[in-house]
């Protein structure tokens, strides 16, 4: 179902599966140019990029990935420290990929779970970003360290996901399709943003026992691996150095509990950043000031 969507909603775009270290990242690539990598959040996967990709394949090599869990991507089996799915496994995931394809320097866009990779790649791998834009997130420690009533009652999967296995698991796995229609729904703009196709392909990954688990070992991670490797960033003063760009929904849950742009301050040394005029979802709420920020900064 995500290949039909994609040949779908990428119809100029070349499909991929390769093998990256033990486990396999799927995607589409095209037009030409710059490369520009483009990582997506929970619980969607590459096709949220398809209102925008198209016009900046004009202008870059747009390559648009699956996370390992989503998608089409390998979905390998959680352990007991959730390394296999922290923030650092999976930004590893994305430099190596992009090496196979000849790119060792390229522009970095993520969005929810995608941006909290692409953070990471970041400070991992500095080498290999060119600049990055962070969309709909602020930083996880700060997140975790801030987390208020509000913030917990709007983000309640934040909180869900991470219990033990096979608790989230289970129920997610009776009613997949109510699950997604829910955490989607409930935000600001509904479930109007989104395509048919590419919600039919996020249902159909959510389907899958194995790639459940992974989405929850996703969160897992985040909080607890992926705060001690924070923390350890914190504690030895390393800082982003590259521009980075963060952009918010106005009317989404960050921009209502956290004051973002201050955050990633704290965290980056070139940072700028703006709400935009929609909800969580830029990529498929607010294409078009996404695409002119994106020229903008990229460009």
């Amino acid at each position: 179902m995500q290949n039909d969507a994609s040949a779908l909603l990428f119809p100029n775009f070349e499909p991929f599966r390769r093998q990256v270290g033990e486990i396999e990242i799927a995607g589409v690539q095209g037009g030409s140019g710059p490369p520009l990598l483009l990582l997506h959040g929970h619980p969607q996967s590459h096709l949220i990029w398809h209102k925008v990709a198209p016009v900046l394949a004009d202008h870059f090599t747009v390559i648009a990935t699956d996370l390992r869990g989503y998608g089409s991507s390998s979905a390998p089996p959680g352990n007991g420290g959730h390394e296999s799915y922290s923030k650092r496994a999976m930004a590893q995931d994305q430099v190596a990929l992009m090496a196979s394809m000849g790119f060792e320097r390229f522009a970095l866009c993520g969005h929810d779970r995608g941006a909290r990779v692409s953070h990471r790649l970041c400070m991992d791998h500095p080498q290999a970003v060119t600049r990055a834009m962070l969309l709909d997130i602020a930083p996880t420690l700060a997140m975790y360290e801030r987390t208020s009533m509000a913030f917990a009652a709007a983000y309640w999967h934040w909180f869900f996901l991470i219990q033990p296995a096979p608790f989230p698991e289970t129920l997610i796995n009776a009613e997949p399709e109510f699950y997604i229609n829910k955490l989607m729904g409930l935000r600001h703009a509904g479930l109007s943003p989104f395509a048919p196709d590419a919600m039919a392909a996020y249902v159909g990954a959510m389907r899958d026992p194995a790639r459940v688990h992974a989405m929850c070992e996703d969160y897992r991670a985040a909080a607890t691996i992926d705060l001690e490797h924070d923390r350890a960033d914190r504690e030895a003063g390393r800082k982003l150095e590259l521009p980075l760009r963060v952009l918010w929904g106005e009317h989404g849950v960050v921009a209502r509990c956290f004051d973002t742009l201050p955050l990633w301050e704290e965290l980056a040394s070139d940072v700028s950043g703006k709400a935009v005029a929609c909800g969580h979802y830029i990529p498929e709420e607010a294409p078009e000031a996404l695409l002119e920020e994106m020229f903008g900064f990229f460009r």
